[in-house]
């Protein structure tokens, strides 16, 4: 995700002082680490690959925040079939090479009820979740787009 569509993201989530967020894709987990310095009670970065894994590794020692980042070395789908866990905020930032729609709808399911999901995708790619999600807005930024959606109370 550029650092463009991350200033969107967080601009338009508001307030998230004191709520759990799920980073799926983690990569580098820039979205977790942002999501701690705005006030996020915790955030678990979940990611397969290795050297993404050793840089969140990295910067969560780098920056003092074990208690609040947790690392999760699995693939989504194996991660899901292990936890229940749910979340305030679900962000989704799939490689755009292989966003996995069925997959994403899942990780959508770890929303706490009235919770957001957010969907980072290519500018062209749409994701249908389930009728019961409310898309709430939808914001292109040149390489990418946003959806925004809120998840059955």
């Amino acid at each position: 995700m550029s650092d463009k569509m991350r200033g969107g993201l967080f601009n338009s989530l508001g307030d998230i002082g004191g709520l759990t967020v799920l980073d799926a894709f983690a990569g580098s987990g820039a979205l977790s680490f942002e999501a701690i310095s705005r006030g996020a009670a915790s955030a678990l970065a979940l990611d397969l690959d290795a050297n993404a894994q050793r840089a969140i590794q990295d910067n969560i020692k780098t920056l003092g925040v074990a208690g609040q980042v947790k690392l999760v070395r699995a693939p989504a789908a194996a991660w899901l079939r292990t936890t229940d866990q749910s979340f305030d905020i679900v962000i989704c930032d799939p490689p755009y090479d292989k966003t996995q729609p069925e997959l994403l709808a899942k990780l959508a399911g770890r929303a706490k009820p009235g919770g957001l999901v957010v969907l980072s995708l290519p500018p062209t790619e749409q994701v249908k979740l389930d009728d019961s999600y409310q898309l709430l807005s939808t914001r292109p930024y040149g390489d990418g787009q946003l959806s925004f959606y809120r998840a059955p109370a």
